[in-house]
């Protein structure tokens, strides 16, 4: 639940938090928690909330998701600043991050398919998404391959080269070290040591965007002036490849708050695209926003 004594939160300045979800799906009551955590804490502070739509992925993003979203954060008694940010408009700043990334050396294409990646990695070796650790494969090309295959058309990601990136963030010039402040909802702190590695050489602009979620949520964050980031615990991970990207582009970093997440019978993790019962369904059937409070675990 939200702090009770949130006027503590650890940042200096008024404070800038905010919501953003994908609009390729309906919101259920996980995305209730993340959302109204935010907005009270917000609240509680003076500070500001933000709504961001994070359609990047614009083949699955359709116009009537974005409609429920803004229905259902109604619904939830929820306010933000206006005009809300989409991402799809945005491409060509996160082109220019990539961009940087890519003149400092620390990006290269990758051809390889899913079905070579999966074939290739090594056995156990996963993300923390559960996806095959990339084994890279095109790491090495040369720059002749490369143009020879980009020639004949053959679509293909950037990836961040990880050995590489990691010693620029650690180089002496950087000056920052890859450590994120963490807070409790009852504002015990403490700093945690990122650990993006384990992601290997993650994409970071994908075959059908110039960016990817981990690029554009840095940019966006900072060019928002977002100093309190609240989501679900299953993005914790996702924090240490955001916090070395902040490095690698001299962002700021924002505070992290990582809820726990709202589960089923079985305690599988709520998902849209499994079309877990959605909050306009909930409302559908009767049930109050007490009801859905009640549901989530805030008073």
């Amino acid at each position: 639940m939200p702090p009770a004594n949130a006027s503590e939160l650890p940042h200096s300045g008024r404070p800038v938090l905010r919501f953003a979800p994908s609009p390729n799906g309906r919101l259920h009551l996980g995305h209730a928690l993340s959302a109204l955590t935010g907005f009270e804490m917000a609240r509680r502070v003076g500070g500001r909330f933000l709504l961001r739509i994070e359609d990047i992925d614009v083949t699955r993003s359709r116009p009537e998701f974005v409609e429920g979203i803004v229905r259902d954060l109604e619904w939830l008694g929820i306010t933000w600043e206006e005009p809300f940010w989409r991402q799809s408009a945005r491409f060509a700043h996160y082109e220019a991050a990539a961009a940087k990334l890519r003149d400092a050396g620390l990006l290269y294409p990758c051809f390889a398919s899913r079905a070579e990646i999966l074939a290739t990695a090594a056995p156990g070796a996963i993300d923390p998404d559960g996806a095959p650790l990339y084994p890279g494969l095109h790491r090495t090309l040369s720059a002749d391959a490369i143009e020879q295959r980009r020639s004949r058309g053959e679509p293909y990601v950037m990836r961040i080269d990880m050995t590489a990136a990691l010693a620029t963030a650690a180089s002496p010039t950087q000056g920052t070290s890859l450590t994120f402040t963490a807070f409790d909802a009852d504002l015990r702190q403490q700093t945690i040591t990122a650990q993006p590695a384990r992601w290997g050489d993650a994409v970071i602009q994908r075959k059908d965007a110039p960016t990817s979620y981990h690029l554009s949520v840095v940019v966006d964050d900072a060019a928002q002036g977002v100093t309190h980031v609240v989501r679900g615990q299953d993005l914790l991970a996702a924090t240490d490849m955001h916090r070395l990207l902040q490095t690698l582009l001299g962002l700021p970093a924002p505070a992290y708050h990582h809820h726990g997440l709202i589960t089923d019978a079985t305690g599988r993790k709520l998902s849209k695209s499994l079309k877990d019962t959605s909050l306009a369904e909930l409302g559908a059937s009767g049930l109050t926003l007490a009801d859905v409070r009640r549901m989530i675990g805030l008073r």
